[in-house]
């Protein structure tokens, strides 16, 4: 078995002075994916290269105390990757991917922050621009040089992508994270070309009819949601730090392993675990029948 985890840490000195070396002692997956480190190399030398036993690969954000992912690991990539070519992305770490190649069997994990939108426009703009770039990127690795390429990705995407992802979905339709052209985009990430196709040959009497892009479904898999298809109040992983919005359970399933179907096929059990708090998310594992 391959455990997995995918972890915003708000803060890696935040979540270290919260226990986090001790919990990953304990529940030693095989990786971990970790979105926010708010850190510079200079923070994580020293400190943090290394935990419980599993060492970091880091792409750090040029801004202080901003932004930053990571994939702490058992296993020694082949290749370790940060960024994905955006110079403006790039700047604010949000992309590491570490690959796990083996003559036949390309393979990667990788670690991912998407931006939030909700402090205002200009923002949400950045991610509608962030989100326009990842989408023909992870399409073409999934075929990168000629050959199918297998990956998770892990990551805080700041996106509820169905109602049963957010408590009070009714109240939330206009505001950043459940817009609806956030939600089309994840919905055609999760598309498959076959359904999609199918869809624009025989489309329902009541549906819209799809148009060129939207036919160029992405193919990959929500795991969370292949294992737990109608959970809803307890597959919350972040609540706001306003009001007692922990304490009612008033969430939102913001994070994600995302994969390609060979992958997602081996996912036998997934896990949310809300105590002990490192953050304002919660730790997403899940347990993958494959080995690297």
């Amino acid at each position: 078995m391959f455990k997995l985890t995918s972890l915003n840490l708000n803060g890696i000195r935040s979540a270290a002075s919260k226990g986090l070396q001790q919990w990953l002692a304990q529940s030693l997956p095989d990786c971990i994916c970790v979105q926010e480190l708010k850190a510079q190399a200079a923070d994580i030398s020293g400190r943090f290269e290394e935990i419980a036993g599993l060492k970091g690969y880091f792409h750090c954000a040029e801004k202080k105390g901003y932004s930053g992912v990571g994939i702490y690991s058992r296993h020694e990539p082949s290749d370790v990757i940060a960024g994905y070519g955006s110079p403006e992305f790039d700047a604010e770490g949000r992309y590491v991917e570490l690959r796990f190649d083996r003559p036949g069997r390309p393979l990667s994990l990788i670690s991912c922050y998407f931006p939030s939108g909700s402090s205002g426009e200009e923002r949400q703009a950045a991610k509608f621009r962030f989100l326009a770039g990842m989408f023909p990127h992870l399409a073409a690795l999934k075929n990168s040089g000629g050959q199918a390429r297998e990956f998770i990705l892990c990551g805080d995407i700041n996106i509820a992508h169905q109602e049963i992802d957010l408590k009070n979905f009714k109240g939330n339709r206009k505001n950043s994270g459940f817009l609806p052209e956030e939600r089309a985009w994840m919905t055609q990430l999760l598309q498959r070309a076959e359904a999609t196709r199918l869809a624009t040959e025989s489309p329902a009497q009541d549906a819209a009819p799809l148009s060129a892009s939207d036919a160029a479904g992405g193919g990959l898999v929500d795991v969370y949601r292949q294992l737990h298809p109608a959970t809803t109040d307890e597959a919350y992983t972040w609540w706001s730090n306003r009001g007692q919005a922990y304490a009612k359970n008033v969430g939102w399933r913001l994070d994600y392993q995302i994969a390609t179907p060979a992958l997602a096929a081996g996912a036998r059990s997934a896990s949310i675990h809300r105590e002990p708090r490192f953050s304002d998310h919660a730790p997403l594992t899940i347990d993958y029948d494959w080995a690297l």
